[in-house]
């Protein structure tokens, strides 16, 4: 594909970020021994006219594993719920509808060996932009709805049939709100959703000072600031201070290739001490 044949990216601020992520899970799938399988991502960005090079460094395993993880936890509740609603807040270009869609039945995804079936929906909510983007590169299917609008119009529960159960993913969002809108936007969620679960990524609290400045990835490319973020404290706490939060895990990270870094995940998980200095995945459930 030439690059007069592939499509303009035409986003800024946070939502270029999905571009970033994009790359990396695509630049991780291209490899023999990737830790994720992710075919539509590198579709994406064979299709996409980019300058990609502008955010440096992208030869990393994190945005794979992240994804994976959430995948992980999205199967888990569509077993239970084999016709649940999966709503995508600011889903950016992630690929999980076609990677989960594509384990099918009877495909194992853990020890009870069920597979989810097809019955799933699915909900995207992002700014029109990126779901003009989504909708002229992705497939379309008559179980994916998108929605225009940013999630915190929260506008967008109407359209969720919360009947058949609902798991909403926040993933790479939270971060980039300030913490007032971050903390409508789970309260909202707990109380619309009573049985549903939601599931989000913060990053380390002992960076939030360096996060609410915005980091750097190159020269050329700076990460729009994170004003939100919270401890491991704060998240477990959640259920007392948050109505109809009903549980809250902490999820451990999933397995790394090679040994250093599957070292260091594992020192994260386990070490009291060093609990500000890992990424958190978290797991609510609503009740």
């Amino acid at each position: 594909m030439t690059p007069t044949d592939k499509h303009a990216a035409d986003v800024t601020g946070v939502s270029e970020t999905a571009l970033m992520t994009l790359l990396v899970r695509a630049t991780e799938a291209r490899r023999p021994d990737a830790v994720l399988d992710d075919p539509m991502a590198i579709h994406l960005v064979d299709s996409i006219h980019f300058d990609f090079a502008k955010f440096g460094f992208t030869r990393r395993q994190d945005m794979a594993l992240r994804a994976k993880l959430f995948d992980k936890h999205t199967r888990r509740y569509l077993v239970d719920h084999p016709k649940a609603t999966v709503v995508a807040l600011a889903e950016g270009l992630q690929t999980s509808f076609y990677r989960l869609d594509a384990s099918g039945v009877g495909d194992p995804i853990d020890a009870s060996g069920l597979g989810i079936g097809h019955d799933f929906r699915w909900l995207t909510v992002d700014l029109p932009p990126m779901i003009e983007l989504r909708r002229k590169l992705l497939p379309a299917s008559e179980r994916v709805q998108m929605c225009a609008q940013s999630a915190l119009d929260f506008s967008w529960m109407d359209r969720v049939d919360p009947s058949h159960g609902v798991f909403i993913t926040a993933e790479g969002l939270l971060m980039y709100l300030q913490p007032e809108e971050a903390m409508a936007l789970i309260a909202a969620c707990a109380a619309r959703f009573p049985g549903g679960q939601m599931m989000f990524d913060l990053p380390p609290s002992g960076f939030a000072a360096l996060a609410r400045r915005g980091m750097r990835t190159s020269l050329r490319y700076r990460v729009p600031p994170m004003p939100f973020s919270l401890s491991v404290a704060e998240l477990a706490d959640l259920v007392n201070t948050v109505p109809g939060v009903r549980a809250v895990h902490d999820l451990p990270a999933e397995a790394a290739r090679g040994r250093v870094l599957g070292a260091v995940l594992w020192a994260w998980q386990r070490i009291p001490l060093l609990d500000p200095l890992r990424p958190l995945t978290t797991l609510l459930e609503f009740g």
